[in-house]
């Protein structure tokens, strides 16, 4: 079976996205997760609207409290205000797509490192690598903790998704069964450096330069004043006018991945987004983020409704995926 094309589709199509642009106002929907079951086909019809026009939407009243954010957050400040040579001792490893790494991505829109570090939480592949008790008391179990309410919402999103796809309402559950060794959903602790003076008028670094998401869908956490996210629907690549969307702590900003995309035959886009550097008179500190990739197991075969695609697993897909993003060194 020939899996490498679409995968080499996009990695061409990223390369080509490595201009400044122009910046464009769009409205980027917010949708109410409230008496989510109840409201199932209303909250459902709005989301594949949000997502097929834009690719990009916020999620509200979604059930993960406040409090449990800004604790992951403060865990994910903790860890990062540790040494390098104390992050050292968790290094990333691409094949499971776990562990720390700083400025190793390298995106293929930019060819020049993100201006960023992480750490990756991989549940089924996580050993030797998480801080012990000593080191950052409580973190592992509150990550993994915020870990399964990201999923929790994750996996109601995509049930609407399902229904719409022809697919049983459970369906992309069972695909990201976080019960099964073959689960390789991520959640990703991110900071962005603050920017040196003598960078700050630079526009050769990004934060995080163009791309799309490997994966189904992503949740991303931002905190207040720290921007920089921008936006790009498809339809209006090639003249590349970016959207910024501006944190907002009450909602979980959320967009399509490439995986999905593949799996809805291109019906629900992926689109392009990027993590620009602050201009002059902006906040110049450090930016934190917290990611949930909802990335289907390793063992699931990503079989469209047509058959536009070959079928293939989201194993396969990840690692092409993830291998033209890092390093060799990882």
């Amino acid at each position: 079976m020939n899996t490498a094309t679409p995968t080499l589709a996009e990695l061409q199509k990223e390369s080509r996205m490595g201009a400044m642009g122009t910046e464009s106002t769009r409205e980027v929907r917010q949708i109410d997760l409230s008496d989510f079951d109840r409201r199932f086909d209303e909250i459902g019809t709005q989301l594949w609207n949000a997502a097929v026009d834009v690719g990009f939407f916020q999620l509200v009243n979604h059930g993960i409290p406040q409090a449990d954010v800004d604790e992951a957050f403060a865990m994910s400040q903790r860890f990062f205000a540790l040494p390098d040579s104390v992050k050292a001792q968790w290094p990333h490893r691409k094949a499971d797509n776990v562990g720390w790494e700083s400025k190793a991505q390298v995106r293929p829109s930019t060819r020049t490192p993100d201006q960023k570090e992480s750490y990756q939480i991989t549940r089924p592949h996580m050993e030797g690598l998480w801080p012990t008790e000593a080191e950052l008391p409580a973190f592992q179990g509150t990550m993994l903790g915020f870990e399964a309410k990201c999923w929790r919402v994750a996996m109601q999103v995509l049930s609407c998704f399902a229904v719409r796809l022809g697919f049983p309402r459970e369906f992309f559950a069972g695909a990201h069964d976080p019960s099964r060794e073959t689960y390789q959903s991520t959640l990703r602790l991110l900071h962005y450096y603050a920017i040196p003076p003598e960078l700050q008028g630079s526009l050769e670094l990004w934060r995080a330069g163009a791309h799309t998401d490997f994966d189904c869908l992503t949740l991303l956490f931002q905190r207040q004043g720290q921007g920089g996210l921008q936006v790009l629907p498809g339809k209006e690549m090639e003249s590349q006018a970016w959207t910024p969307v501006p944190p907002d702590e009450k909602a979980i900003t959320c967009n399509i991945g490439d995986m999905l995309m593949r799996w809805s035959d291109d019906q629900l886009p992926s689109n392009f987004h990027r993590v620009k550097n602050p201009q002059p008179g902006e906040d110049m500190g450090a930016r934190y983020t917290i990611a949930f990739f909802a990335q289907a197991n390793r063992d699931a075969m990503i079989e469209t409704p047509s058959g536009k695609y070959p079928p293939m697993t989201a194993g396969e897909y990840l690692k092409q995926r993830v291998s033209a993003n890092f390093g060799k060194s990882y």
